[in-house]
């Protein structure tokens, strides 16, 4: 687990903002870095306070944080966005994970799942509430795959597409195949490529539908 994480939150509601902030600075290893009420101030602030995460919720005034995901991941690739929200529709749910989130969380998940997910996103998951997993899961199975996508990839792409449908770290991954991170992540680099998509939640998606 990396020590002294540092998180961001995007929420419009006070009250909220300062729970979670007192809740990690509790922890001792997590600090909430800044919180800010709508997406415009944190597309502003954020890609100077470089948080390690940003939670961040979807009903915001003027700008959504779908939006705002869309929109902070071109300009901070490497950010990992945990959607922290009271919408578990699907439509929501995959809009959020095609802008670039790399979890989704319900609000009424407990603390101690949250910071799980906070540390798990850190080590490169992608942490989802039970509910939400399940309509993930229940909508690639809906969708038919296209084969010759997958046909495209190479034994060890397939392997480090197989561990990332297994929900493993990047560091798993390499240890598991014996290589370095930046091996493996090169490797994912070329699997977006090849599938057309852009990110781990989608390639992911591809790979169960296949």
């Amino acid at each position: 687990m990396k020590k002294n994480i540092t998180v961001s939150i995007v929420d419009d509601q006070a009250d909220l903002r300062e729970h979670i902030a007192n809740f990690l600075a509790a922890t001792g290893n997590i600090r909430c870095k800044s919180a800010y009420a709508n997406a415009e101030e944190a597309l502003k602030h954020l890609p100077e306070d470089k948080p390690d995460v940003i939670l961040m919720d979807i009903n915001m005034g003027d700008m959504d944080g779908i939006e705002c995901v869309r929109r902070l991941t071109a300009i901070m690739p490497q950010a990992q966005v945990l959607m922290l929200t009271v919408f578990e529709d699907t439509d929501q749910i995959f809009r959020a994970l095609s802008a670039g989130a790399s979890g989704y969380l319900l609000k009424r998940q407990s603390p101690k799942k949250l910071l799980e997910a906070i540390e798990e996103v850190c080590a490169g998951g992608s942490p989802m509430s039970a509910p939400i997993a399940r309509k993930v899961v229940h909508s690639f199975k809906a969708t038919p795959a296209q084969g010759n996508e997958m046909a495209d990839l190479s034994p060890r792409e397939r392997s480090v597409l197989d561990g990332l449908a297994e929900g493993l770290a990047y560091k798993q991954i390499a240890d598991q195949l014996g290589v370095s991170i930046h091996t493996v992540r090169n490797y994912i680099r070329r699997i977006y490529e090849k599938l057309h998509v852009r990110s781990r939640t989608e390639a992911v998606a591809k790979f169960l539908r296949h």
